[in-house]
């Protein structure tokens, strides 16, 4: 009997599943896409229903050859692909290819790589889905549309090599409105007075004042808004007695986060371990595909990391439920397992993001995993534990307090039973610790003031998104879908839209603001938060079968074409980062902050018919002025006059002191001469196509010789040839021979 065929994606997952079945299926990777849209056509069709160009991709020929060698002699071939719209497509497009009947092909949902999880799939495989392969197709062919059209605009208006993206341009503009939001904030002053004080027993406690009944002073939320109010209110409360005059006690209940769905896995990894969302899906998806753990041998330790569900099997539930009466009491195990609920609009395709056997403990584990996989492991184990606990039971107190005419206020709590937080808490996004513990206290109790604290405040602007707000935020306002976070913030980091800094908060680049700037002054539909929501609805609609590939396609790009023509006809220029100052070449344009391959300079407006560019410095109040150009001891080779530093598009180049009466320029020159026999040209600093650096003679192409690395006018001691070039290593600068035959290298101490 012919063995049946299992096609996965991954070649680690292929291993795994292979030593769980053993000899009774083959089981094939497609390492990815093999199928795909090519790279330099736009590839979709509007005047023939959008249609799809799919081609095998050149490199994949090989793969999609084997499969369809072991096709030909399998029983049943069963699409074991991930179980998501992508997976979806890959195995239909595969088995389209392959013309393979129907009667043999079938699909196979592994949500967990185990055993148990593996053969319960094998069971009841079904048939492929082709309203989730039709969504794909439309994601695919949509997106296409917006980069192959779009991007090369940005290319005409802002700078060659932009991109532009349906979902990427949304995320961006977000980060530069919060940007523009913390540049328009006028920040205040304001004062808060605390008084330290000591009841019977400790702790001391810090309480505010809130309130002040002499007539003339308003407090609003506690804040006193001048410093002189401070100093009396601070006078007074050095002179009263502090009585409290009452005590709020309430008991509390605090419930335990759900399991992890993707967003809230990129969130808590974020800011738990300092992960971005591309990191904490590689991880996740290699515990995913299988890990060997000695005896145990090779299994999936998490469950499909692609999901919004909070949904979890019963199995799992009992299983968790069983280990937290282990390990912490049966005081912990609720009456009920906890049953969350989906948010509006997620699709329960699978459960959640917990682990594939609940009883294996991190520390089990620990000794198999990388030091990363160990961290994200623990992690889910930890939250998914948590998840099925009890709450945690709180006493909280609020405590106001009598000075004179003034009030004042502490609050605070106690844990009656840690319930949950025993094994978990939740990360937060701000810096908020939380109410603090309180001393025993009564009402009239005397309190014995120790200290009164008065400091000044400023009101803070909203703040910087991180990976983990951004992606709350874009989950919260339906932009995108949890497998797309992590791309979409790589994306706008690689197009140097965005830097990360500050304990990695996102902040725009001039270039990022530009082509925001561009996007939603030309484009204003179509990077619209709700109509990119609204979006992400059609394609829902495709999988459930309530729309077409064709209406959602048609509706989308009817007036994306009718905008793009209206663009492009009006031809017009688009300038951004202007200054306010005029190009010292044409003296009729401004000048504009550009972002080239070497970093930020300012260019003229007037490009290209005045094409001066100059290196520029800020003063504190944020005015930009042109650098003080530095002069260089080698003479102009057109007038003979000094050559001053300057900085172009492509890199720093010399350039005519007298510039723009003589345009003359050089290369910028290393100081260290051609170590060629016979050759008096000098090593000059030059750049690729694609804006890396070299270092060539010269007298090119007289003389070719040229190195990567900087040049050093040291003889090899090695050798004795005349020339050397620097290398940054971690252990600190080495020094290699420049004749590629000697190669001797000096490093350390030595090199200096």
């Amino acid at each position: 009997m012919a063995k049946d065929l299992i096609i996965v994606e991954s070649p680690t997952k292929a291993k795994t599943i292979g030593k769980i079945l053993g000899k009774g299926y083959d089981v094939l990777s497609s390492n990815g896409h093999v199928i795909d849209l090519p790279t330099k056509e736009l590839a979709v069709d509007p005047e023939k229903g959008f249609a799809l160009k799919n081609i095998v991709i050149p490199s994949k020929k090989k793969v999609l050859s084997e499969i369809s060698k072991a096709a030909k002699d399998a029983g049943r071939v069963l699409l074991a692909t991930d179980p998501d719209r992508e997976g979806e497509a890959i195995g239909i497009l595969i088995s389209e290819h392959l013309k393979l009947s129907d009667d043999r092909v079938y699909r196979v949902l592994f949500h967990e790589i185990t055993k148990n999880g593996i053969l319960k799939a094998l069971e009841a495989p079904g048939k492929p889905d082709g309203q989730k392969f039709h969504a794909q197709q439309a994601r695919r062919a949509i997106d296409r549309l917006v980069g192959y059209k779009l991007s090369p605009v940005l290319w005409k208006r802002i700078q060659r090599g932009l991109s532009a993206g349906r979902v990427q341009s949304v995320a961006l503009r977000l980060v530069c409105e919060r940007e523009r939001e913390i540049q328009a904030f006028i920040p205040e002053d304001y004062w808060l007075v605390h008084s330290i004080l000591e009841a019977s027993q400790p702790p001391v406690l810090k309480a505010r004042v809130v309130s002040m009944d002499d007539g003339a002073t308003t407090l609003k939320n506690g804040r006193i808004a001048d410093e002189a109010t401070a100093t009396r209110i601070r006078t007074v409360l050095q002179q009263e007695t502090h009585i409290v005059s009452n005590l709020d006690v309430k008991e509390g209940k605090k419930s335990p986060p759900p399991p992890f769905i993707t967003s809230t896995l990129q969130q808590e990894a974020a800011r738990k371990l300092g992960f971005t969302a591309k990191k904490t899906m590689m991880v996740a998806q290699q515990l995913y595909e299988g890990i060997t753990l000695g005896d145990r041998g090779t299994m999936g330790l998490i469950t499909y990391m692609r999901t919004d569900s909070v949904r979890v099997s019963d199995q799992a539930l009992e299983s968790a439920r069983e280990q937290i009466a282990q390990r912490f009491g049966k005081e912990y195990v609720p009456d009920s397992p906890r049953r969350y609920r989906n948010r509006k609009g997620a699709q329960d395709a699978h459960e959640a993001v917990r682990p594939s056997q609940p009883d294996l403990r991190p520390e089990e584990v620990f000794s198999y995993l990388e030091k990363d996989q160990a961290r994200l492991y623990e992690l889910i184990y930890k939250r998914f534990l948590a998840s099925q606990m009890e709450n945690a039971r709180i006493e909280r107190t609020k405590v106001q307090i009598t000075a004179g005419s003034i009030g004042l206020s502490v609050s605070g709590q106690r844990v009656l039973f840690p319930g949950f937080t025993a094994l978990y808490e939740e990360g937060r996004d701000d810096n908020n610790d939380g109410e603090v513990s309180l001393p025993p206290m009564t009402v009239g109790q005397d309190l014995k003031l120790i200290e009164v604290d008065a400091e000044m405040k400023t009101t803070q602007p909203p703040p910087r998104y991180t990976e983990a707000t951004l992606v709350k935020t874009m989950e919260e306002k339906g932009i995108g879908r949890p497998s797309t976070y992590a791309a979409i913030l790589d994306t706008i980091r690689k197009r140097k839209y965005v830097i990360m800094e500050d304990r990695k908060k996102f902040f725009p680049t001039s270039l990022g603001m530009g082509v925001n700037d561009y996007l939603v002054s030309r484009f204003p539909r179509l990077v619209d938060v709700q109509f990119t929501a609204h979006l992400e609805d059609e394609l829902d609609l495709i999988e459930e079968g309530d729309k077409t590939y064709l209406d959602v396609l048609q509706a989308f790009y009817d007036p994306f074409a009718t905008n793009l023509t209206s663009v492009e006809e009006k031809d017009e220029d688009f300038t951004w980062g202007e200054t306010d100052l005029k190009c010292p070449d044409c003296g009729q344009s401004l000048m504009v902050k550009v972002s080239g391959r070497t970093g930020e300079f300012l260019a003229c407006g007037g490009y290209p018919e005045c094409r001066f560019t100059s290196d520029f410095e800020r003063t504190s109040d944020g005015k930009f002025h042109l650098a003080k150009s530095e002069e260089r001891p080698e003479k102009c080779p057109e007038c003979d006059s000094p050559m001053n530093l300057k900085q172009g598009p492509t890199g720093p180049f010399l350039g005519c002191s007298s510039y723009p009466e003589c345009k003359g320029t050089r290369p910028l020159t290393t100081g260290v001469g051609c170590p060629r026999e016979g050759c008096d040209g000098q090593m000059v600093v030059r750049r690729t196509r694609k804006g890396k650096t070299f270092f060539s003679c010269s007298a090119y192409p007289k003389c070719d010789f040229a190195v990567w690395d900087e040049p050093v006018q040291t003889p090899c001691p090695a050798c004795e040839f005349p020339m050397m070039t620097r290398r940054s290593t971690k252990k600190g600068d080495v020094l290699i021979c420049a004749d590629k035959e000697c190669g001797n290298k000096v490093q350390g101490d030595e090199s200096d």
